[in-house]
């Protein structure tokens, strides 16, 4: 698992840095481009991983895990390494939808190791490998971009070198936990299940949706209507996703001792409360401030979240299971970097934090009206 965690770390490292900070300025003040095609470039991303993971689960049961994620991680190697030279729309968006090939793999497989015993917690675990990558990419990439965008590039570059080289370190015989049964079979008990949890499928993909919007539009938001300079804006980024790190463990265990329900609607309420509250010009000290608070209720909502989407998942299906389930949620943020973009480039950058601060609160009162019978293991008359 140490491997498995580092080689999670540096892929995510990547992503975020590519995919948060690299692409959107990179995109925009170097190579010119508006926000749309930004948009589009990242939506080229999740359309990649997203059909990947409806077919990772079914690849995990006939292929060695090994053999996965060291080709798709190459593949992703190659796309980083385009993106250098993508100095037209159509190459930058292709770029970007292959390094998209390389994320699945190794993240499915990963979650196929989470055991039933106190899921919340082993999920605060995985989710802190990964937002601590994922968080540490965009801060690393504004101070370096300050320097220039060649050396940004190579460093994205040589981190992906680095995830495709300590792959070939997983054992050649690794193999997901999962039992070999029909493929046919698979389909239908986990169309069983998600037939079972139809109410929750909107919020699923209403989540990533906002989520989607912000990515192609925060750099410039950050920095033409909240005035900060990148080394600010990485300020902003090391706090906010410095409090979910931090929170994401503790978090994960109450949610198991005092019920998941409560923390998915406080955490997307204040989220939005939180987003909206970034549109408003605040000063410097209280910008900060508010990703504070983001970062506290991401935090509470995480592992809830995939504590409570674990508990749909058949027991000896979890490649298959958790790539249908992370396709349907694929689903958001394949749609909202490109509806961000479009947003934004029809009526400026706060609109799109405006929009995505209210599908969140939404979702929040979505969540507030589940009876606890959706939740599994949820006691109703706990007062949590």
């Amino acid at each position: 698992m140490s491997l498995l965690a580092l080689i999670l770390f540096m892929v995510e490292f990547v992503r975020g840095a590519a995919l948060i900070s690299f692409l959107p300025i990179y995109g925009k003040n170097t190579l010119g481009l508006d926000l749309d095609v930004i948009g589009v470039a990242i939506t080229a991303h999740y359309l990649v991983d997203t059909a990947l993971k409806l077919g990772i689960g079914y690849l995990m049961h006939r292929f060695a895990v090994r053999t996965l994620i060291n080709g798709g991680l190459l593949a992703s190697l190659i796309g980083v390494f385009l993106l250098g030279y993508a100095d037209v729309p159509w190459l930058f968006i292709a770029a970007s939808g292959l390094y998209g090939l390389g994320i699945s793999p190794i993240w499915i497989y990963c979650l196929t190791k989470v055991k039933e015993e106190g899921r919340g917690a082993q999920m605060g675990f995985l989710y802190t490998i990964w937002l601590v990558g994922l968080g540490a990419g965009p801060v690393v990439m504004n101070l370096l971009l300050e320097r220039g965008a060649s050396l940004s590039y190579w460093v994205m570059v040589l981190g992906s070198a680095a995830a495709w080289l300590l792959s070939f370190l997983i054992p050649a015989e690794s193999r997901a936990d999962v039992e070999t049964v029909p493929f046919r079979r698979q389909l239908a008990v986990l169309g069983s299940r998600l037939n079972e949890m139809k109410p929750l499928l909107p919020g699923m993909v209403m989540q990533t949706l906002a989520a989607g919007m912000l990515q192609p539009i925060l750099p410039s938001f950050a920095k033409d209507h909240l005035g900060m300079s990148p080394t600010q804006y990485s300020i902003l980024l090391f706090i906010g996703g410095g409090c979910t790190v931090a929170g994401l463990i503790p978090m994960g265990r109450f949610s198991d001792s005092f019920g998941k329900k409560w923390f998915l609607v406080a955490g997307f309420l204040i989220f939005g409360v939180a987003l909206y509250g970034l549109t408003l010009h605040p000063v410097l000290g209280l910008a900060l401030a508010w990703a504070l608070v983001l970062g506290l209720s991401y935090a509470a909502v995480l592992p809830a979240w995939n504590s409570l989407l674990a508990a749909y998942v058949p027991p000896g299906q979890k490649g298959l299971g958790w790539g249908v389930l992370s396709t349907v949620e694929g689903i958001g943020g394949l749609l909202g970097p490109g509806i961000g973009g479009l947003i934004a480039t029809a009526n400026g950058e706060p609109y799109v934090v405006v929009v995505a601060a209210a599908i969140f609160a939404v979702i929040s009162f979505i969540y507030l009206l589940f009876p606890f019978r959706l939740f599994r293991g949820e006691n109703p008359a706990q007062p949590s």
